[in-house]
């Protein structure tokens, strides 16, 4: 389905940027939904919405990533991301 008409921006364009583990700001400036005649605004949030209740989990997957990095090459100490 169309959400922006003014920027043909689809509901499944937005599902994508929002697994993508983006927030309707960012995906507003990625796509540039809502910036035209403001109609579809509130729409769009709701798609937003409704994907961040079904996939919670999506903006949050790299957060708690732990990486090895050995500071030398005997040392094998997990060390957190970030």
């Amino acid at each position: 389905m169309i959400v922006c008409v003014c920027k043909r921006i689809s509901d499944r364009e937005i599902l994508r940027h929002v697994r993508a583990g983006m927030g309707f700001d960012e995906i507003q400036f990625e796509l540039g939904v809502a910036t035209q005649c403001g109609k579809c605004e509130e729409c769009a949030r709701d798609v937003v919405d409704q994907c961040h209740r079904s996939h919670p989990v999506a903006a949050l997957r790299c957060e708690s990533q732990v990486v090895l990095i050995p500071s030398d090459r005997h040392s094998t100490k997990p060390q957190a991301a970030g």
